[in-house]
């Protein structure tokens, strides 16, 4: 068994482990899926979520029905879905991404369960992780220390490093928190960090005109929606000046970027089967706190190290659970 496929086993088994060593069938339920994205984009999460319904004793087509609901990348018809579902109606609403602090505002008369990339607090969701606001609660992808990590790395891979730009979407709730944390600790590694607000694609053209006239060493880019949607733009540049891209979430390397490191998005989906379980049976919302992740995944994308001549320590290549080759 690699690596990768222990972690997922181990993630998947503490996803759904069961409270009680006699566990009584789950009852029948009708639930609902919302998210502003395309269904293609989210195919190997939805995978492994089915499969922690599947462990915890829900079948599809048996005692589970999953309404689907996707904004096609349009966040506009998000409260048009939400609505839809309240009428079918669902027992509870599972969200994704950029539609969970839409439906944060619908006040829906049902319990959302949630995964989201931001600060929930920030958000305005919750007082603190442990204490969620109202009828909604899930798991954050966001924790700052990730990003010490990734500095580190790029650091080790680039002799001389000394100037990064920090390309990141300050609409994103939590990126001032990102932000702080990764400017003291570049900081601490004698890093110089120019900070580059991206809200929008003309943001994002402006920042690459800054960024030619005097090309920085590496770029580390903060994940998002925005920065999903742009990333190949972002990429390109970076391959243009023969700048590195390093950030948190697997896709970003697989489309180009030098590494990724970050958490394993798969266990955050599994996980949330979980939740919903917990509420299905009683639990209230409020009282299951925001869970951060807890498995991570480095991913070494080595063709793009070899295009750019730089060379990855084999000690970094034997500690990825993924090189792309």
């Amino acid at each position: 068994m690699t690596r990768r496929a222990l972690l997922s086993a181990l993630a998947l088994a503490l996803a759904c482990r069961p409270r009680r060593a006699a566990r009584a069938a789950p009852k029948a339920a009708r639930i609902g899926w919302l998210t502003a994205q395309r269904e293609a984009s989210l195919t190997p999460f939805l995978s492994a979520l089915r499969t922690a319904f599947a462990a915890l004793g829900y079948t599809e087509g048996r005692n589970l029905r999953i309404e689907y609901r996707y904004g096609d990348d349009d966040l506009a018809r998000v409260p048009a879905l939400a609505a839809e579902l309240v009428r079918l109606p669902v027992n509870l609403v599972m969200a994704q991404g950029a539609a969970v602090a839409v439906i944060a505002k619908l006040g829906l008369p049902l319990p959302v369960v949630y995964v989201f990339s931001g600060d929930p607090v920030s958000a305005g969701l919750a007082d603190s992780l442990a204490r969620p606001r109202g009828n909604m609660t899930g798991l954050t992808f966001m924790a700052a220390a990730f990003n010490g990590k990734r500095l580190e790395l790029i650091r080790e891979i680039i002799p001389g490093l000394r100037r990064i730009a920090l390309v990141a979407n300050p609409a994103h709730p939590g990126e001032h928190l990102e932000r702080v944390y990764t400017q003291e600790y570049a900081a601490r590694l004698g890093l110089r960090l120019e900070y580059f607000a991206t809200r929008t694609r003309d943001e994002l053209d402006g920042a690459f005109g800054a960024m030619a006239k005097n090309p920085p060493q590496a770029i580390l880019l903060f994940a998002d929606g925005f920065a999903v949607q742009y990333r190949r733009d972002i990429i390109e540049f970076g391959s243009r000046h023969r700048v590195p891209v390093v950030s948190g979430w697997p896709v970003f390397a697989r489309s180009g970027a030098l590494l990724t490191y970050g958490p394993r998005l798969e266990s955050s989906y599994q996980r949330m089967a979980y939740y919903v379980d917990r509420i299905l049976r009683g639990a209230r919302p409020s009282d299951l706190p925001i869970e951060q992740p807890t498995t991570f995944e480095l991913v070494i994308n080595r063709r793009t190290a070899q295009a750019l001549g730089l060379e990855v320590p084999a000690s970094i290549l034997l500690r990825a659970d993924e090189v792309i080759e």
